[in-house]
């Protein structure tokens, strides 16, 4: 959003940094439209972003996750949307034997570029942009050798946050697939993915704009999660009969077709409120599905 920022700004500040890399799109300045330079140290360390260590368990609960959407819910040719959280952000990992995947993103996620080093990711198919990997910007820690191949690679294009999250454009992109994060589902299918009761834990984002374009698109609107959470010790399901108190929803529940955890996929398109119920218990910890059952039960018969 810097370009968009900047023209709106009473005062525009850039660094230069021989160590940045320029990628191609729409994301230049002109000279004139920048007031002061401030030059970077050339002997100044670079001290790269590194994403915290994964616990064990979460590792496995992960991969479990990212697993299943690879193998059952994103064949060959298709356009991704790919949100930068713990658990969909891993999923790059898991598509390198897939064929002509392309990307219509937000935020480029980590291990995108080693997909297009390695003929992956070609765009082949793409409706937008075809043979282009466009997104807003890359993910925060993103490896530098990845940054590198980026770099000056006419493959890679970034535009405006506005421009990349616009509905009408998403929509376009025929058959997208997105996958996004969630703290919490609740058994409607209802997503929460920025608060935790009215404790704000993230930004929006762009899971509403890419969970209706993908719907708009014919595509499919996917939602990962690890079906509990440790909090202060306690284990508590992520899969909940309501959202919390003063939650801050996100995605409504028409615009969710799929929810996995480490315990399977539920599939909810066209799904009424008792049948998305069933499908979202039986993804639940097993030790969370009698309560949740309970709860289903005084809520819908």
């Amino acid at each position: 959003m810097s370009k968009l920022l900047s023209r709106n700004a009473n005062l525009v500040i850039a660094e230069i940094d021989e160590n940045s890399v320029r990628i191609g799109g729409d994301n230049s300045l002109h000279i004139s439209e920048i007031d002061w330079f401030v030059e970077r140290t050339p002997d100044a360390p670079i001290i790269p972003l590194t994403p915290p260590p994964v616990p064990e368990e979460e590792r496995h609960t992960v991969e479990a996750i990212c697993g299943a959407v690879a193998r059952e819910l994103i064949p060959d040719r298709a356009t991704l949307q790919i949100g930068v959280g713990s658990t969909s952000g891993a999923l790059m990992a898991h598509l390198t034997n897939h064929h002509d995947l392309g990307m219509q993103t937000e935020i480029i996620p980590w291990g995108t570029t080693n997909l297009v080093r390695n003929g992956v990711m070609t765009g082949k198919y793409k409706k937008l942009f075809p043979g282009l990997v466009v997104g807003s910007g890359f993910a925060i820690a993103t490896p530098r050798a990845q940054l590198e191949y980026a770099d000056g690679n006419p493959v890679f294009q970034l535009y405006d946050f506005n421009f990349t999250d616009d509905i009408r454009l998403i929509a376009r992109e025929d058959g997208l697939i997105s996958v996004n994060n969630a703290l919490a589902v609740d058994l409607t299918g209802q997503v929460g993915s920025e608060s935790i009761g009215p404790r704000m834990y993230t930004g929006t984002g762009g899971q509403i704009a890419f969970g209706i374009g993908s719907t708009m698109a014919g595509g499919k609107s996917i939602i990962v999660l690890p079906a509990t959470a440790m909090v202060k010790g306690v284990r508590l399901s992520r899969i909940t009969p309501s959202l919390a108190p003063a939650s801050v929803f996100t995605l409504p529940r028409t615009f969710v077709h799929y929810v996995v955890t480490e315990y399977g996929i539920a599939s909810l398109k066209g799904k009424s409120l008792r049948e998305r119920a069933r499908e979202l218990i039986a993804i639940a910890h097993p030790d969370f599905r009698t309560d949740l059952t309970n709860e289903a039960r005084l809520m819908y018969g």
